[in-house]
């Protein structure tokens, strides 16, 4: 019994030692988060949230395995955001707008826990550069994917009963997101 229990806590400090993750906390979306201004491409639009996911890592190799240091930031760029101030013209609908906004930066803030957990159960061996791309790819296309079905749902937040649904959905998963 006691080599079971050694042999546990060894494999539970070797999952431990083989991903150390860095992020920062989860942020409430202000007006003064876009600075950019209104882009031709998009003038439909009365706003545009510009999130990125930055992937790094630094390996150390170790005996038969790697351990791998991950920073996945998450990029809210001020100067590519941007909302058509000449649109927006009630408080309320600002609020409306800043609450569609914080969904697509919700999302990104998603997939970056995403990451951070599932890094976080991996041993990584001599292949860790193709498996550590291949996590990185798979759940950056599920959430690009969960963002286009953001917007369609919404109608770009004008479909409100939509967008109630979609507040309730980011509520929940944010209350409920496990630790990374």
């Amino acid at each position: 019994m006691k080599f079971r229990i050694d042999r546990l806590i060894y494999v539970t400090l070797l999952l431990f030692l083989c991903t150390t993750s860095y992020a920062q906390p989860y942020k409430n979306l202000t007006a003064d988060d876009f600075k950019g201004p209104p882009t031709a491409e998009n003038a439909g639009d009365v706003a545009f949230t510009n999130c990125a996911i930055e992937f790094s890592y630094i390996a150390k190799k170790e005996k038969n395995y790697y351990v791998l240091t991950f920073t996945v930031k998450l990029i809210m760029d001020d100067e590519q955001s941007w909302m058509d101030m000449h649109r927006i013209r009630s408080k309320e609908m600002m609020a409306e707008i800043l609450r569609h906004e914080q969904g697509h930066y919700n999302i990104a803030y998603m997939e970056q826990q995403e990451i951070l957990r599932t890094v976080s159960h991996v041993v990584f061996h001599e292949d860790y550069k193709s498996v550590a791309t291949n996590i990185f790819n798979k759940i950056d296309a599920k959430y690009r994917q969960l963002n286009l079905d953001y917007d369609a749902d919404t109608q770009n937040s004008t479909n409100r009963e939509q967008q109630r649904s979609w507040d309730a959905y980011f509520q929940k998963r944010l209350a409920y997101m496990p630790p990374g």
